[in-house]
């Protein structure tokens, strides 16, 4: 089944790509478009011009090369949301853009003209996002197909027994097992060493592990995965929900295996749904837009400032104007965070610093710090995806290791994007106090919404503009 779907879906999603590249560039070749978009404002400046016979074939062949690279990771049978598949592609296609204009600079016999490629390429980011929304797979109504994750034998055996889910297999991390085994009560064996005999369980089909089970999803076809892990706040359960998260999937657990934070109805007994977003798409896409707005106007509006500081920085003491960290994203993700660097090179410690007096902190670092100048960098992780504007605020992952070791449940924070800003930030709490973070923190999990987003930021923006007055006022 998941072959036949998986093939059907590259021919479909491979012709209906040709076919709008293809369409696309001879309906903006035609001398009306040229003359219609050369009229208008930005265009009015380009020359019309019009391919004909072989140039024309030529330039179509290989813009459908170029396309066809640039979208490879779309026509595979990988199921995105709608916001995913629509933003991929226009990344795609802007990028297959690019290479199309490089390729015309070091080769004119290969060029296509300005105008073309710009009304093209407009053309197909409007085209080909609705054309993969259209056929991106959907979950077959009445006919669910399951399939068991998780690394406690005796919780996938409850499950298993209470369940009437249609469960196609099981995966977990690095299992022992006999494909055929002598009888019904054969153990299964573990990688820890421990054993477990369990005749339905050995009756399903292994799947494979973890570390490959986003392509278990899509060989198998499947809609839910049910999590039953020893554990809800290890690695592997974090990762079994990225993977989840990012196919589409739905991701179900028992109640007692379920963590509060993703769950919200208490009164549901056995099996409940875990809300790996708990955003509609509509409202995913508007706080994305948010975020894309926020983080390029202030680059654009503090470019100025940029400037002037990275050259402080650099004056103070001659070390480098930024400084980078591993933190902790999404689901246990990591990505390098950028700030203006405020303290003296290669003096970070795990325990977080907030006195402004304190040695380790550079002249212009105190300044920066009490402005929350050194966040601009930041801008840029916001504008790339890694953050948003407002979430849990991301932690350094050395500094995680010491705030998991006070509290235990730390990694709830992690079912959320992290943000610039969040409702600790506004309220004047920190790693320092990591017990009254972790409050916040979950409580914005559960509040989350972007009416909640906006007040926070406007409290944000408040806040540092008043501080940067006083200290520049205290100054003077």
């Amino acid at each position: 089944m998941g072959f036949t779907t998986g093939l059907r879906y590259r021919v479909t999603s491979g012709l209906g790509t040709a076919v709008l590249v293809v369409l696309s560039i001879i309906v903006v070749n035609h001398p009306f478009a040229q003359r219609l978009l050369t009229s208008l404002p930005l265009f009015d400046r380009l020359e019309p011009t019009t391919l004909t016979n072989g140039a024309l074939t030529l330039i179509t062949a290989t813009a459908l090369v170029v396309v066809f690279v640039a979208l490879m990771p779309l026509l595979k049978p990988r199921p995105r949301r709608i916001l995913d598949t629509v933003s991929l592609s226009v990344r795609r296609l802007l990028g297959a853009s690019l290479a199309l204009a490089a390729i015309g600079y070091l080769d004119y016999s290969y060029r296509l003209p300005r105008t073309t490629l710009a009304a093209t390429t407009a053309l197909l980011c409007c085209c080909l996002p609705a054309w993969f929304v259209a056929i991106r797979r959907r979950p077959a109504v009445g006919s669910e197909r399951v399939v068991l994750v998780g690394d406690d034998p005796t919780a996938m055996e409850e499950l298993l027994d209470t369940t009437d889910l249609s469960v196609v297999g099981y995966v977990a991390p690095t299992i022992q097992y006999d494909p055929a085994p002598a009888s019904e009560d054969s153990p299964v064996r573990f990688a820890d060493g421990g054993t477990h005999r369990h005749a339905r369980l050995n009756g399903l089909d292994c799947l494979g592990g973890l570390s490959r089970l986003d392509e278990t999803f899509v060989e198998h076809d499947i809609d839910t995965a049910v999590l039953a892990f020893e554990r809800s706040d290890r690695a592997e359960f974090f990762s079994a929900l990225a993977v989840c998260y990012d196919h589409g999937v739905r991701a179900k657990a028992h109640r007692k295996h379920a963590d509060s934070v993703l769950t919200t109805d208490t009164s549901v007994v056995g099996l409940v749904d875990i809300e790996l977003e708990p955003w509609d798409w509509e409202d995913r896409a508007l706080k994305r837009a948010f975020d894309v707005a926020f983080a390029a106007t202030g680059l654009l509006v503090l470019a100025l400032v940029i400037v002037v500081l990275s050259v402080m920085i650099k004056v103070d003491d001659g070390g480098p104007v930024l400084y980078s960290q591993k933190r902790t994203a999404e689901f246990g993700e990591t990505f390098e965070v950028y700030k203006f660097r405020s303290m003296v090179p290669d003096s970070e410690d795990t325990v977080p610093v907030d006195d402004p007096e304190n040695d380790r902190i550079t002249r212009v670092g105190r300044v920066l710090r009490r402005t929350h100048l050194d966040e601009i960098p930041q801008l840029g992780a916001i504008l790339i995806g890694h953050m948003s504007v407002v979430g849990p605020r991301a932690v350094w992952i050395d500094e995680e290791e010491r705030l998991e070791a006070e509290i235990s449940t730390w990694r709830k924070r992690w079912f959320v994007k992290p943000g610039l800003t969040g409702l600790a930030q506004v309220n004047d709490v920190s790693s320092t106090d990591p017990a009254e973070k972790f409050r916040y923190d979950t409580q914005y999990i559960h509040q989350q919404s972007f009416w909640v987003d906006v007040k926070i930021v406007v409290r944000q923006v408040w806040q540092v503009v008043s501080e940067a007055v006083s200290v520049f006022a205290a100054d003077e």
